[in-house]
């Protein structure tokens, strides 16, 4: 069983030949919406890969809150967690470039109102054979609740520091695993890694330091990870992106789903790049994220 605590957007995407420079209007030439937030994301994504997921988070009582928990519900994720607040739904504006590469501006609404109780009753809820999953799209108070109560309880637990926070440096610490992003990489090791080559260092070195398991995402890079003394490179697919947006997320999901089913790590790691390739080829972040056998068929 998987439990996700984090955000419930709905997102608000506009494609632009490309990306607009500060000050600078262009015109766009789509405009849609979808289910998003980062916690959802990765709660649709782990529910994809084959697993049983449980939500908890808020959403609002304006019209976007049914439709921001659709995919999940269709899904047949748990949605007892998540409450249902006065004000507004989370919202994202999302801008994304001819090159798939994208700008985004969130607007927590109902993801600011989630509790370090609702992260402490979340997490007495689970097992110890279960895993949790947070991301940074909700308070801090939640998210350092949550990771001390899977601690004490033996519960393994996922942190993706996305987005960055002034609280990642104190909270990256109480995770079994970190994901980042190159850029979110270099906070926690205080140095920018402009190449693969410096990026595996970086990771070593951190790793050896703090003895932590950490997944870096690169991109068209691939990903590197370490754990257990073991540094390891895996290699992207190669594709053309059509929009990145949902891309990380869908790596969480799949590879806190593989991890909780029991594969081996870099099994689990190997097939979560697969996934989060294979997101990069459709717009709006869950309608994009792919099924199981997709990513299978392209293992």
């Amino acid at each position: 069983m998987i439990t996700v605590i984090g955000s419930v957007n709905m997102d608000l995407i506009a494609t632009t030949p490309r990306l607009p420079e500060p000050g600078e209007t262009v015109s766009g030439t789509d405009f849609t919406t979808a289910q998003g937030g980062k916690g959802a994301n990765q709660a649709l994504a782990a529910q994809r890969a084959g697993a049983t997921v449980k939500m908890c988070g808020a959403v609002g009582n304006d019209s976007f809150a049914t439709e921001a928990l659709a995919l999940l519900e269709d899904a047949g994720s748990d949605l007892g967690r998540v409450r249902h607040i006065e004000g507004p739904t989370g919202t994202a504006l999302i801008l994304v470039g001819g090159d798939g590469e994208n700008m985004i501006a969130v607007i927590p609404g109902a993801n600011g109102h989630v509790t370090a109780e609702d992260a402490d009753q979340a997490v007495a809820a689970m097992a110890a054979s279960d895993t949790l999953v947070l991301q940074m799209e909700i308070p801090a108070a939640a998210i350092e609740a949550a990771l001390k109560a899977a601690k004490t309880k033996g519960v393994r637990s996922i942190l993706n520091i996305a987005p960055l926070t002034d609280a990642v440096e104190r909270l990256a610490p109480l995770a079994d695993i970190v994901i980042a992003n190159e850029t979110e990489f270099s906070r926690l090791s205080g140095r920018p890694a402009e190449t693969l080559a410096l990026a595996r260092d970086e990771v070593e070195a951190l790793h050896a330091r703090t003895g932590q398991c950490l997944i870096v995402t690169l991109g068209g890079d691939g990903v590197l990870w370490a754990r257990d003394g073991q540094v390891e490179h895996v290699a992207s697919l190669k594709i053309k992106p059509v929009d990145t947006v949902g891309a990380g997320d869908t790596f969480c999901g799949y590879l806190a789903q593989g991890l909780d089913a029991g594969m081996d790590f870099a099994t689990a790691v190997r097939r979560a790049a697969v996934a989060g390739a294979l997101a990069c080829l459709k717009p709006g972040a869950q309608p994009s994220i792919p099924l199981s056998g997709e990513v299978d068929a392209r293992l």
